[in-house]
C-alpha cells in the first residue's frame, strides 16, 4: 500500500475522532527491509522510521542519515543494558524503557554524554511471558523511578497480544497514560493503527502495510 494511503487514512480517522492534523505520527517501521524500499520511502520526503533492532539500525542508518536531512529514529523493539549507550547515539527516541535497571543505566549515560533521547515507558499490557514490558501493576514504581531519575519520558508504549481484540489494550494504555500525566500514546500497527487512533495514539507504528512483506531469509 503507498505511503499516502496509510497518511490518509491516518488523517480521516485524526478527523473522525476531531482530533488535530498531524497529532498521530506515522513512524514508517522498516526493520529487516530491502535498502530500496527504505530509500523510496525517504524519496517521498518520509522522515519518521522505526527499527527494533540497535545492530541493524546502526548498519544502516548512519549513511541514509548523511544522504537525507532531518530523519528522526525510534527503537521499538526490547533494548539490552549492554547496548544502552549505542542506542542513545543512535536514536532519537527509544519506545522501550520496560525496567528499572534499563532507566538508571539510561540516565548515567545521560549524564555522561549531556544527552538523552526522548523516551516512552513499554507496558506488557497483555501480561505475556515472552514479551518486554513492564507489568501494569509494576508501572507505578517504574514511573516514580524515572521522574527521580529527570528522564524525559513523553508516554507509554505497547504491543497488544496477536488474537485478543487489540481497542482494549489501547484502551488500558490511555487511561495508565492519563493516571499518570501522560500524552504520548505509542500504539498500533498495520492492521490496527486506526483504532489506536480512536484511543488516543500519538504515534502509530506501521510497517508491512507501506514496504510489503518482510522476508528475513
Amino acid at each position: 500500500m503507498p505511503l499516502s494511503d496509510i497518511q490518509d487514512r491516518i488523517a480521516k480517522e485524526e478527523a473522525r475522532m476531531d482530533r488535530a492534523p498531524g497529532s498521530a505520527q506515522l513512524i514508517a517501521v522498516s526493520k529487516v527491509q530491502p535498502l530500496e524500499r527504505v530509500v523510496a520511502v525517504l524519496q517521498e520526503g518520509h522522515r519518521v522510521f522505526g527499527e527494533n533492532k540497535v545492530q541493524e539500525a546502526a548498519g544502516k542508518w548512519p549513511d541514509l542519515k548523511a544522504q537525507f536531512d532531518g530523519v528522526e529514529l525510534h527503537l521499538i523493539g526490547p533494548l539490552q543494558t549492554n547496548k544502552t549507550r549505542q542506542a542513545m547515539g543512535l536514536f532519537d527516541v527509544i519506545h522501550s524503557v520496560d525496567r528499572p535497571k534499563l532507566a538508571r543505566t539510561i540516565a548515567r549515560i545521560a549524564e555522561e554524554e549531556g544527552h538523552c533521547p526522548r523516551l516512552f515507558i513499554q507496558v506488557n499490557t497483555g501480561e505475556e511471558d515472552q514479551k518486554a514490558g513492564v507489568l501494569s501493576d509494576e508501572l507505578d514504581d517504574l514511573v516514580a523511578l524515572c521522574r527521580a531519575l529527570n528522564l524525559p519520558v513523553e508516554g507509554l508504549m505497547c504491543i497488544p497480544p496477536s488474537g485478543e481484540e487489540p481497542s482494549l489494550h489501547f484502551a488500558l494504555l490511555a487511561k495508565l497514560a492519563k493516571q499518570h500525566g501522560f500524552d504520548g500514546l505509542s500504539m498500533g500497527m498495520s492492521g490496527d493503527f486506526e483504532r489506536a487512533i480512536a484511543q488516543g495514539a500519538t504515534y502509530v507504528r506501521v510497517g508491512s502495510a507501506i514496504f510489503g512483506e518482510r522476508d528475513y531469509g
